[in-house]
């Protein structure tokens, strides 16, 4: 019966040290107060704890009746705030570039699961641009073809171009500037070929890190450039 007793008694007492101890822990929170601050942009904060936006300025630390009981110096000057902050918007930006990178990484690995399909897709995209060129090749042919039929007319007025009636002289003028646009666009076209190419060939050399050895070895077919 004595050492029931003595084991209750222990109980009791574990227990009581358990909830001053919690008491206790409660109370020193309280204690602490709330901290309140107007950071640089002119914003009211209050918070449990030392307030980050306001290290550069003064914070009040308040009762829990809401009397000031301590004013907190600043942590850090103006300056170095802003340094701070201009080094965690760098850290920050860092890790939104890395994220955006991964985030086209996948992209392009659903895409272009392996060589093959990526082989494909370059061929299927110059030979659209094959076939403007060779559309444009034909009307080639007839703007040449049109060209001579003025110029032989053009050979009555050879001494003096000038005598040569209005309407030749501007078909004459219109051929001419047909076949600059012509050249041009044929320019164009040779241009876009070249940067279809360089697209393909920067996807590829970013691919082969990205696929798995089996997936880069499924390709290496032979593109027509």
């Amino acid at each position: 019966m004595t050492t029931d007793r003595s084991s209750t008694d222990f109980q009791l007492s574990a227990c009581a040290w358990v909830v001053s101890a919690g008491l206790w822990t409660l109370a020193s929170a309280q204690a602490q107060g709330i901290y309140a601050c107007t950071d640089g942009k002119g914003r009211r904060i209050t918070s449990d704890r030392p307030i980050v936006e306001c290290l550069d300025r003064e914070q009040q630390q308040l009762g829990k009746t809401g009397i000031v009981r301590q004013v907190v110096p600043p942590s850090y000057t103006a300056d170095e705030r802003a340094k701070i902050e201009d080094k965690q918007r760098a850290e920050n930006e860092i890790k939104a570039r890395a994220a955006e990178e991964k985030r086209r990484e996948r992209a392009l690995l659903i895409r272009y699961p392996n060589q093959v399909v990526h082989d494909k897709e370059r061929a299927e995209a110059l030979a659209q641009i094959d076939e403007v060129i060779a559309a444009v090749n034909k009307r080639e042919v007839a703007l040449r073809q049109q060209r001579k039929e003025v110029e032989t007319e053009m050979e009555f007025y050879l001494a003096d171009p000038s005598k040569a009636p209005f309407w030749l002289r501007r078909k004459l003028e219109d051929s001419d500037k047909q076949m600059v646009v012509q050249k041009r666009f044929l320019d164009e076209q040779a241009q876009e070929k070249l940067r279809i190419n360089q697209r393909f060939d920067e996807e590829l050399a970013k691919l082969r890190q990205l696929w798995p050895p089996t997936a880069a070895a499924t390709g290496g077919s032979a593109v027509k450039r």
